[in-house]
């Protein structure tokens, strides 16, 4: 028998998915578990659902779920990121454009929600010097403690104009984009991706092809609150920034990649989170792998199995497991001339890290 390819880490399947495709997951300080699905093009009849023994239910009802049916400001229309802050709430990135179209004033926004009533308590939307026709809003960390109310920070994943870091100041929702069309937060230029030992790169039904362009969209912030870790998705590489400096405006935008400290490469990665002890875990799309990146920047991988197809989001649980959506993004049809090559079930899966999250307060 020859020798084949090693696989290890002890994966735990959670949950099957068999409708629409995931993106984000997040685990609340009490162990309740919710899940995104952004209307990227699958039919999706509620974008935020909560997992209850063993079932999607949309949260926090049905109704909010109806999108452009109903108040922009007030539904989600395609939801991208749901992330538990550990004192109650549940934060929800509302992408408000689905199918990847131009994002809708109004509807893009950052909404809180009441874990204890299940009901929305704050929303912020963004005005058009944040919110630019290409902006992909993609995911958000936290840090209450710092301003009157703490600051919010997200990433701009767009694939056809400048990525960013969107600083929010949760005490009156100003909201400003840093780092704009930056280095650190656009494409390597110099990127090219295999997954399944194929290239990846967008592929149109009509043959056009381009290269894979999406800018800032993994983001981790430390136990302190006091570096920002980020990468692009189409990119290998990882940085971070003080996150003193990003809320700084008297820094000009031009001057502030300055302030950026390059970690070097950590592998292709979508998602990204923070444990209470400084390490950060991302995925690595082209290796079917999750990894642990230690605060000196070393770096180990916890698992490397052939169904991690594509590690989305993160998030660590109060029961310390680190969870993971593997939803097979790399397989949808405009990737593929327009076949769609995902299998269901998509998963969320889990792997024992005997540690706990990092906390924003």
């Amino acid at each position: 028998m020859l020798p084949i390819e090693k696989y290890f880490g002890q994966l735990e399947l959670v949950h099957e998915f068999y409708g629409a495709m995931p993106t984000g997951v997040t685990v609340s300080e009490t162990g309740r578990i919710f899940i995104c699905f952004p209307k990227w093009g699958d039919d999706v009849p509620f974008t935020v659902a909560e997992l209850v023994e063993g079932e999607l239910l949309p949260y926090p009802n049905a109704e909010i779920n109806l999108g452009e049916q109903g108040d922009l400001a007030a539904s989600f229309i395609s939801v991208q990121s749901v992330v538990a802050d550990g004192q109650g709430s549940l934060w929800i990135l509302d992408t408000a454009a689905p199918y990847f179209s131009p994002p809708k004033i109004g509807g893009a926004k950052l909404v809180a929600v009441d874990l204890d009533t299940n009901t929305i308590s704050k929303v912020y939307t963004f005005t058009e010097d944040v919110l630019l026709p290409t902006t992909y809003l993609n995911d958000v960390r936290f840090d209450f403690r710092v301003g009157n109310a703490g600051f919010a920070y997200i990433t701009d994943s767009a694939s056809e104009g400048p990525g960013a870091i969107i600083v929010v100041d949760l005490d009156n929702g100003t909201a400003f984009r840093r780092l704009n069309g930056a280095p650190s937060t656009s494409p390597d230029p110099y990127f090219l991706p295999k997954v399944e030992s194929e290239i990846l790169m967008n592929r149109r039904e009509d043959g056009f092809t381009s290269p894979l362009s999406m800018s800032a969209d993994g983001i981790a912030i430390s136990p302190d609150g006091k570096s920002l870790f980020y990468c692009p998705l189409a990119s290998r590489h990882l940085y971070s920034i003080s996150t003193e400096a990003l809320r700084d405006r008297r820094i000009p935008d031009a001057d502030l990649s300055y302030h950026v400290e390059y970690w070097g490469e950590k592998g292709a990665s979508d998602g990204m989170i923070t444990d209470a002890k400084g390490a950060i875990y991302a995925g690595d799309y082209e290796n079917n792998s999750i990894r642990k990146i230690w605060p000196n920047g070393s770096m180990e991988t916890l698992a490397h199995d052939p169904r991690i197809l594509w590690a989305d989001t993160l998030s660590i649980g109060p029961d310390q497991y680190l969870y993971f959506i593997v939803n097979q993004l790399h397989r949808q049809a405009r990737f593929h001339y327009g076949r769609d090559l995902r299998q269901k079930p998509y998963s969320l899966l889990r792997i024992r890290i005997d540690e706990l999250p990092a906390q924003p307060f």
